[in-house]
């Protein structure tokens, strides 16, 4: 499908991307029609950007957060180089456009996925992963959430809120741990702010790379051997204050912090 404001919206997303900057609405004539539109969207801004692309994020595994995000399947972007913080980590909160801090367990390739005709299973997924640690995404978007917010399309054209990856503790023996049932909590300034489970949000951390895989691969696009996947939020979204520390409680899996300065 032919959409003729494609390369105007491209401009500006690299625009607002290389200028840290956000905007109140996006024109109508500039609103990708499809999600496939805006997935192309998206992958033009990486290439103009010309940043590394070292992971991926996904988002909206199930219904719950499916329609706080006005979609009704997950959705995917890319994370780039110099995005990848340890823990403890630090941003500043005037430099985040629409921040949001959202546990979640990071998946590290040990080998490439690249795109092919087959179908990937999930033994195949299982055996390309090289690590699993226990993370904070630091999520970002372009577009200030506001009464003006645009519809799914003009966000997954700017990266599906991609921003920074805050990683955590290794995962040891990962294969035979039960992740999906280990409790997380989310504080903010030492009082508990959210909790959930992987079972609950995203079934678990294999179950969102099995989906991005496949989605990538229908669409032309592979995973590469050290790329990081962020898997999605265990414990839904919150708005951060400048000034709050934000931990996330994985148990016997270990803390992860990110502070808003």
């Amino acid at each position: 499908m032919n959409f003729a404001d494609e390369k105007e919206l491209v401009d500006l997303l690299v625009g607002l991307r290389l200028n840290g900057r956000q905007q109140s609405g996006l024109d109508v004539r500039l609103t990708p029609p499809t999600q496939d539109i805006a997935y192309r969207v998206a992958a033009k801004v990486a290439d103009q950007l010309a940043w590394e692309v070292v992971g991926w994020k996904i988002a909206a595994n199930k219904p719950r957060i499916q329609s706080q995000l006005r979609t009704d399947r997950p959705i995917y972007g890319r994370v780039f180089a110099g995005k990848i913080l340890n823990s403890p980590a630090v941003v500043v909160h005037a430099e985040q456009c629409s921040p949001i801090p959202e546990p979640e367990y990071m998946v590290i390739l040990g080998s490439d996925l690249p795109s092919r005709s087959e179908i990937y299973t999930r033994k195949e997924i299982k055996e390309a992963v090289k690590a699993i640690h226990v993370g904070i995404e630091l999520a970002e978007c372009r577009f200030v959430h506001d009464v003006d917010f645009p519809p799914l399309p003009a966000i997954l054209a700017d990266g599906s809120g991609g921003g920074s990856l805050v990683v955590g503790p290794l995962i040891r023996e990962w294969q035979k741990e039960d992740i999906a049932s280990q409790r997380v909590t989310l504080s903010g300034n030492g009082i508990s702010r959210r909790e959930g489970t992987a079972a609950e949000a995203i079934d678990d951390p294999i179950t969102p790379v099995l989906w991005l895989a496949n989605e990538l691969s229908s669409k032309g696009f592979g995973l590469k051997s050290g790329q990081i996947i962020s898997t999605g939020t265990l414990t839904g979204m919150l708005r951060p204050k400048a000034g709050e520390t934000f931990v996330a409680d994985f148990g016997r899996f270990g803390q992860v912090q990110a502070t808003y300065q």
